[in-house]
């Protein structure tokens, strides 16, 4: 009975926290609009309109040239699977996945900026080269570095989804590689294409640094950046609740057409074979795969190297020594570990009450069980519906009435880069931890092990891991985040986000590139920790199964 009462009062908590960090943000936005007599509605005119119009379609394009770029790079990479070095390539399609926005931009700006390798090298070639990338070129340009890779592994996932069974009997019949799109791969993309597609979408609307660092001005200007701007150097209240309310209704708007659209269908029934490629590909094929392979591989290779060599050469040990990079580094550093830790605590609360709730039979009526238990599963996707910065724009709102609002810098940090993580931790904990419920509940209940017991003996050596795994991963993105810090921050309270953006602004180049390099190498480190771990939580599980 206590554990009951324990787990349910436990995850009714965290769920209540989470309820008041976003709906705490929607009811100042809405009492602020109440309180404006009519300004708020004033704000919505004919800028609002054309900023909402612009985040449509610099998100629909960033969507149609991620998935037109990324599709042929996933079937290059199917088709070759035996080729040296795929399993370090598609490791290094991840690396746009775990680097900070702000250190991307930095290194897509030292390539094909007007001061970059490619200017500077036309130039020296007499060919002089002034590329423009700020407006919505650079921003699709930086849009497609970060989600052409995610599209490419999605669709990859997709394709080896396929039973070997359609293979074999392709190859007998002699498709030909048209053939072989039109009737295996495509049905199996097109179900799961509209996910994709959404899924970049919602990236993409809800945008923040690149458009900051690489809009260009009011013409190239997305909701979220707009929230800023009338918050931090307008302090325009009313546009920003015009702006922010626009955002969620375009938000909620994007998740109600994915929901639309359904789950995908399910492969029919296929005995399992060995994995086998039975298709023999000519010479002509395999050097196109192979040129698409390396032109993608040269897109994502050509900012990274360019981040790397602008920051070699830049003074970085002057930077080091400097205080106030120091400072930067510490407080980044203690920020993440505050938002991990908060992203964890509540993950794991979450996914152990709803395990609990879904699973025992508790003495309340089934209709409020069934609610409560649908509540903790979809908790942690809250901060899906209420981006980042509508949740950081409706508490600065509030806040300011009451304190100084950059006093409470670090809180929020802290609490909206906690929430901000969770729908990815849940889903690295809700797997280990209900598998191991499943397997160990009735031991535990014969053999009379509970509480700390329980925890310590049983769950803890199975969700440790999975636990390390999302605190690292939590960490490193709220150490690359700006969202939040941009609001909040001040020279009181400085992230390394927060300091490369404001020597960026100065046109300190030389300073921004060495800060790229270090918060680069410090999300890099993070990450290649979360990658380790997660091999290792592979391999326990592969010995877990072979001992079973």
């Amino acid at each position: 009975m206590q554990i009951s009462r324990f787990k349910t009062i436990s995850g009714f908590v965290a769920l209540m926290l989470l309820l008041v960090l976003t709906g705490g943000a929607l009811l100042s936005l809405g009492i602020q609009g109440l309180q404006s007599d009519g300004n708020a509605l004033a704000a919505f005119d004919s800028y609002l309109w054309n900023i909402t119009r612009f985040t449509l379609l610099q998100a629909l394009l960033s969507v149609l040239l991620s998935v037109l770029f990324a599709l042929p790079v996933a079937r290059a990479l199917h088709a070759n699977t035996s080729f040296r070095g795929r399993a370090l390539l598609l490791r290094f399609f991840a690396i746009p996945l775990t680097l900070p926005s702000l250190v991307a931009v930095f290194g897509i700006t030292s390539i094909y900026g007007r001061n970059g390798f490619i200017a500077q090298g036309s130039t020296a070639l007499g060919l002089p080269l002034i590329p423009d990338i700020y407006g919505l070129t650079g921003i699709l340009l930086a849009h497609v570095f970060f989600n052409m890779p995610l599209a490419v592994r999605l669709l990859l996932a997709s394709l080896e989804s396929i039973p070997q069974d359609y293979w074999k009997l392709s190859a007998q019949l002699g498709m030909g590689s048209f053939a072989r799109f039109r009737l295996i791969e495509w049905p199996v993309i097109a179900r799961n294409l509209s996910g994709i597609a959404g899924l970049i979408f919602m990236l993409c609307a809800s945008s923040f640094t690149i458009v900051l660092t690489l809009g260009g001005g009011p013409r190239a200007t997305t909701l979220e950046v707009a929230i800023y701007q009338a918050l931090h150097f307008d302090f325009d209240l009313a546009r920003a609740v015009a702006l922010t309310l626009t955002q969620l209704l375009l938000t909620i708007g994007v998740l109600c057409l994915l929901r639309l659209t359904g789950k995908p269908t399910e492969e029919g029934l296929s005995l399992t074979t060995i994995s086998r490629n039975y298709i023999q590909h000519g010479k002509t094929a395999k050097i196109i795969s192979g040129l698409i392979i390396a032109c993608a591989a040269l897109f994502l290779a050509l900012p990274v190297l360019g981040m790397i060599l602008s920051g070699l050469g830049s003074d970085l040990w002057r930077l080091i020594n400097e205080n106030v990079v120091q400072q930067a580094i510490i407080t980044s550093l203690l920020l993440a570990f505050g938002a991990a830790a908060v992203c964890v605590v509540l993950s794991l609360t979450l996914v152990a009450a709803r395990e609990y709730n879904a699973t025992q039979n508790l003495k309340a009526p089934r209709k409020l069980r069934s609610f409560f238990t649908a509540a903790l599963d979809s908790g942690s996707s809250l901060v899906l519906i209420i981006p980042p910065i509508v949740i950081g724009a409706g508490w600065f709102i509030l806040l300011r009435q009451f304190t100084d609002v950059f006093t409470l810098a670090p809180f929020m940090v802290i609490a909206v880069n906690g929430v901000m993580a969770m729908p990815f931790a849940v889903r690295l904990l809700r797997p280990a931890w209900d598998s191991a419920s499943a397997r160990n509940n009735r031991l535990c209940t014969a053999l009379g092990i509970s509480g700390l017991n329980r925890l310590r003996l049983i769950d803890w050596p199975v969700i440790r891991r999975p636990l390390i795994l999302s605190f690292i991963f939590a960490m490193a993105l709220s150490m690359g985040d700006l969202g939040t810090i941009a609001l909040f921050g001040s020279d009181a309270v400085q992230t390394l986000p927060y300091l490369l953006l404001q020597r960026m602004g100065s046109y300190r180049t030389s300073d921004a590139a060495g800060l790229a390099l270090i918060l680069a190498a410090i999300c890099f480190t993070l990450m290649l920790i979360t990658d380790k771990t997660g091999s290792k939580t592979q391999s326990g599980k592969s010995a877990e199964r072979n001992i079973a």
